[in-house]
This record gives structure tokens, sequence and C-alpha cells, in this order.
């Protein structure tokens, strides 16, 4: 009996050092990815993305209907760009960008109110949520991508600033079919640079992105044409990053 009970002594203790060793490197890799992730977004403070998931994503749906691979984007610097766009992506996206920390309470509980009303769905996602999405994970909906969302939008409000979250943000967002940032939306709908967009024309490209593959900032229906209106008549009421 002795000897069967050092036998299974043996067997727990092989299964601990088993279990102990598996735990080391479940840690091992964590902190690993944990410190891949702030490289990352620090070395994104001063490297601009050169491409993101979505655009691929979108370019092989594009492929798919025929109309060969596109991804239309030109990188253009945050002095370069109007004012009146910088100005109108917080009137209409995110009015509390200049004060909040990455997250705006009131605006997620309203559009969780909305969606359990059944009204439009509007999501309330900041401009750096919308960037921890864009540049650093993919477009899908589940509780594990939002909290990699909310994982990245912490690491980017901690080690950007807000001009470099919202040159980011112009630069890389979906603005039309294909169409990614303000430089290739200014040419797109208006055969410009975005460093010369008017008031109106910085306004009707930011209140398109709701669903900029659906709207056009040329031909405007009449609820983007009023909410470009409402974003012209508060363009004045925002201080933007300098």
């Amino acid at each position: 009996m002795a000897i069967k009970r050092g036998t299974k002594n043996s067997k727990k203790k092989k299964v601990s050092k088993k279990q102990n060793k598996i735990l080391w490197w479940a840690v091992r890799i964590f902190l690993g990815m944990v410190a891949f992730s702030f490289l990352w977004v620090i070395a994104l403070r001063f490297i601009n993305p050169p491409i993101t998931y979505l655009m691929i994503k979108r370019g092989f749906e594009w492929q798919a209907q025929g109309k060969g691979f596109k991804i239309d984007k030109t990188w253009l610097p945050y002095e370069d760009m109007s004012d009146n766009l910088k100005k109108a992506a917080l009137a209409g996206e995110d009015a509390f960008f200049m004060t909040h920390h990455g997250f705006d309470t009131k605006a997620i509980e309203q559009a969780i109110k909305r969606n359990q009303s059944g009204d439009a769905l509007r999501g309330g996602s900041t401009i750096s949520q919308q960037v921890a999405k864009n540049v650093f994970l993919w477009p899908a909906r589940s509780w594990f991508r939002k909290g990699l969302e909310t994982y990245f939008t912490v690491l980017i409000e901690l080690f950007w600033s807000k001009k470099r979250i919202l040159e980011v943000y112009l630069n890389v967002i979906e603005m039309g079919q294909g169409v990614y940032g303000a430089e290739a939306a200014s040419h797109y709908y208006y055969g410009k640079s975005g460093k010369s967009l008017s008031r109106k024309e910085a306004a009707l490209i930011i209140a398109i992105l709701p669903n900029p593959r659906k709207w056009d900032a040329r031909r405007p229906s009449a609820y983007v044409n009023r909410r470009a209106n409402s974003i012209v008549r508060y363009l004045n009421h925002y201080k933007i990053p300098e």
C-alpha cells in the first residue's frame, strides 16, 4: 500500500509541475502580448499607419463585385488639414472629444436607449474609440472585440495627444466606396485638397460617416443635408487641438 501511495503522490507532483509550466507559459505569452501592444501604440504615435484591416477587407469586397481592388488614400498632415474639417469632426462625431478621456458615458447611455427602443442604430463611440477600432482591430460585433477596443482606447489616450488622435482619425476613417481619409475624400467628392474645404463641404463629408458606402457628399439626401447644416451651425463652438 505504501508503494501505491508513493506512486499516486508522484503522479500528482508531475501533474502539478505540468500545470505550473502551462501557467508560467500562459503568463509569459500574456505579458508579451501586453508589451507588444504598448510598443505598437507608441510606435504609431510617430509612424503613420500604412493600412488597416478594414481597408483590406473592403478592397476584397470591392474586387468581389468585379470592380477591382480599390484603396484610395493619401495621408494629409494635421497642420495641412482644413480647420473646417477638424471642427466638423468634433461637431458631428464627438462633441466632448477635448474633455473626455476616451469614452463619452452620456453618448453610450443614449445609444443603448435608442437601440433598445428600436430607433435607428447609432453608436456612442468617441473618435478615440473609432481610432482604436480602425487602426488596431477588425470590424465585428462581439464583446471580445469591444473589450480590446476599450483596452486600445485607453492606450492611445495615454500615449497619444488629442492632436495625434484626430489626425489619425481623419486619415484612416472610411469616407466612401474604397475612399479613406480626408485628402482622398476631398478629391473624390470635390476635386480638391483637404487643405481648402469650405465649411459646408467639410460638414457634408462628416455627415455621411455613419454610412459612407451608402451616402454621397456630392448628392446628399435630405437627412444628410440637415445633418450637415446642423454641423455648420455649431462649427465655431469647438476648439480643436493645437
